[in-house]
């Protein structure tokens, strides 16, 4: 008589990648318009997008403009800072 077989259930888990937020901080240095027309060149941006954008920046001190992988996001903060913006990432909560 043949023996049963039991069969496993493995489960494997696989970790999602973790979202990172590229955030630019406020300087005195950049002028509101030049804020505005990097974000419109280096994402994309529409005109309004990119301008509400730069509003936080200037009264917040600080927005998270683009939300995604982390290789993605160390790509945007490097072009960030090659146009003289002060920017840095952060794991999105």
């Amino acid at each position: 008589m043949p023996n049963p077989t039991t069969k496993k259930k493995s489960k494997t888990k696989t970790q999602q990648d973790v979202p990172w937020n590229v955030v630019v901080l406020d300087d005195p240095v950049n002028l509101q318009a030049y804020v505005t027309m990097v974000f419109k060149k280096v994402f994309g941006y529409s005109q309004t997008r990119a301008e509400t954008l730069m509003m936080e920046v200037h009264t917040v001190g600080r927005s998270i403009v683009w939300t995604g992988s982390k290789e993605k996001a160390e790509f945007y903060v490097q072009q960030l800072h090659g146009w003289q913006l002060q920017t840095t990432m952060e794991k999105a909560i």
